[in-house]
């Protein structure tokens, strides 16, 4: 049993199957649990920052795991600097005995955490996996010899059993009692209620109940590819980002979906598109920085450069292309963006536009409610090419999708995205003004 120990919530914000929070009640006398905003290289390389949609998600979600602790006889401290040195700085303040933390894929909080236990041997560092369906050790391989495609992976993982999502404590460690220099530590959790999508642990869970109760899953592989309609997709996303849901409590409700309503080709779709979720994770663990490095996993870089314009274009929604303008339009006011819609974009920016494709997922980062490190810039590699892919790049025709998937024009009209600049650049290579050319109407 140890004396003092604190519970770092960061992507986990559950009390529910959050076996961190589980193992950290049953051996610890007294807990602190705070949230750490990690500071983020990425947002600083791309000079980029967290979107008010994102943030205001993240509050809520923050809020609502306050509450819940609340009625636990805890509450969440929030630390603004989640650096190596604050980090230090906590821990000399409190001297725990133990610190507990969920694992995470995104390599510079990995860094910042193992720089921390090389400076305090004489704490317990504990870290358990609550982000993913299968543990670590039950991959049927070592980390290193990670399957390098989907494909590959998924024939392997499939046959394994899941465990159960576990229940939530019934009681936690109540917190020390602090002096005040002790709480200048801590700011004060930001509350937000006006989320277009709400927040929080117990939405979340509403929000996959509702779903499975319906005939939604029925016919999910038919309508998943939909650019647009709540009940297209499943948005389980929302939730997953920032751990207010399990992976392993939606796959526990999809089993218990098709025990009442029966499985078909739609509810194994779900559970196909979880593992493709679960694929990204690993990949991230596995890749570690070169998930986010230009090249990728590639033997080559890829032919394309930065062009400021075009990226602006871009990301306000001003291509030549009114799909893709009305999919960056949804995004910027919404804070999503439908799969397919995000292939689309994805496509483009590589493709069409030949900017890096690095930028191009900083910009999901940025501005997707929904963001999940590894399955962002997982996703973005494999669109561009550098990634988990045989195939190569991922080229899509974006008036042959959109003849599929817009063919009367509905979405491209909701969003205006035919409302845009015909002509890409307004400088040549050497910066020299491009003269447009006169139509007869002038």
């Amino acid at each position: 049993m140890y004396k003092l120990s604190l519970m770092f919530f960061s992507n986990d914000l559950r009390i529910a199957d959050n076996a961190t929070l589980l193992h950290a009640a049953e051996r610890s006398a007294k807990l602190i649990c705070v949230y750490l905003q990690q500071p983020d290289a990425l947002y600083l390389r791309y000079s980029m920052s967290p979107s008010v949609l994102q943030r205001q998600q993240l509050f809520q979600s923050l809020d609502t795991l306050d509450l819940n602790l609340r009625g636990l006889g805890q509450h969440l401290h929030s630390v603004v600097d989640g650096s190596t040195d604050g980090l230090a700085r906590l821990l000399e303040r409190f001297e725990p005995c133990a610190i507990y933390r969920s694992q995470q894929a995104d390599p510079s909080v990995e860094s910042r955490w193992n720089a921390v236990i090389k400076l305090y041997p004489q704490v317990v560092f504990n870290q358990i996996t609550s982000h993913t369906l299968f543990e670590q050790t039950a991959l049927p391989f070592q980390l290193a010899s990670l399957p390098n495609s989907f494909s590959k992976f998924r024939r392997l993982v499939e046959p394994l059993p899941i465990s159960k999502a576990i229940a939530a404590p019934a009681q936690l460690p109540p917190p020390p009692q602090m002096a005040d220099h002790w709480r200048q530590l801590f700011t004060p959790i930001e509350k937000r209620a006006n989320t277009p999508i709400a927040g929080g642990e117990g939405a979340a869970a509403q929000h996959v109940t509702e779903y499975f109760k319906g005939d939604a899953a029925q016919t999910y592989k038919l309508t998943r590819n939909a650019l647009d309609g709540w009940q297209n997709s499943t948005k389980f996303s929302l939730w997953l980002a920032n751990g207010t849901i399990s992976v392993r409590q939606i796959f526990q409700q999809l089993k218990h979906h098709e025990s009442k309503h029966g499985a078909n080709d739609s509810t194994y779709w779900i559970y196909f598109e979880l593992l493709w979720r679960e694929y990204f994770q690993w990949y991230a663990h596995s890749h570690g920085n070169r998930v986010i490095e230009y090249k990728g996993l590639a033997e080559i870089s890829p032919k394309t450069s930065f062009y400021p314009e075009r990226f602006r274009k871009w990301c306000i929604g001003n291509t030549p292309h009114p799909l893709i303008n009305a999919c960056m339009k949804q995004l910027n006011a919404c804070g999503y963006m439908s799969n397919r819609g995000r292939q689309l974009v994805a496509s483009c920016l590589v493709h069409e536009l030949a900017l890096d494709w690095r930028y191009g997922a900083a910009y999901m980062a940025q501005n997707l409610i929904d963001y999940d490190f590894a399955s962002n810039w997982g996703n973005w590699q494999y669109l561009a090419g550098v990634g988990a892919d045989p195939r190569g790049h991922r080229h899509f025709n974006l008036q042959k999708q959109t003849a599929i998937y817009d063919p009367k024009g509905h979405f491209v009209s909701l969003w205006d995205g035919a409302h845009c600049d015909s002509q890409l650049d307004s400088v040549d290579m050497v910066d020299w003004p491009i003269t447009r050319q006169k139509s007869s109407k002038d």
